[in-house]
């Protein structure tokens, strides 16, 4: 399985961009993504810059991410740490909305 993590351009170069998040700064790839500029978010999976996120959706992955760390840990997890709706207290028709099941 392989997790993407948003991380926000500091530096550009030809095909790439240095980029930082989560606590660690790395050069990724931007061949999939294009031109980028500082400050513009990414989802990086294996060092490569998959998608152009915005601000926003990199907060909420970093929150999934923070629950999933905390897991992990043994803590438990709940919706007021993530800041949205967990799926498990999510009604099954929202539910269904989401996944996009129609059954």
């Amino acid at each position: 399985m392989c997790i993407g993590i948003p991380m926000q351009v500091i530096r550009v170069e030809p095909g790439h961009a240095w980029v930082a998040g989560r606590g660690e700064v790395k050069r990724v790839g931007t061949a999939l993504v294009g031109d980028c500029a500082e400050r513009d978010w990414l989802l990086v999976f294996l060092d490569t810059a998959r998608e152009r996120i915005d601000a926003q959706r990199a907060a909420e992955v970093n929150a999934v991410l923070d629950l999933l760390q905390g897991a992990l840990a043994g803590a438990p997890a709940t919706t007021a740490e993530a800041g949205f709706a967990l799926p498990s207290n999510m009604d099954p028709t929202t539910l269904a909305a989401l996944t996009g099941r129609t059954d």
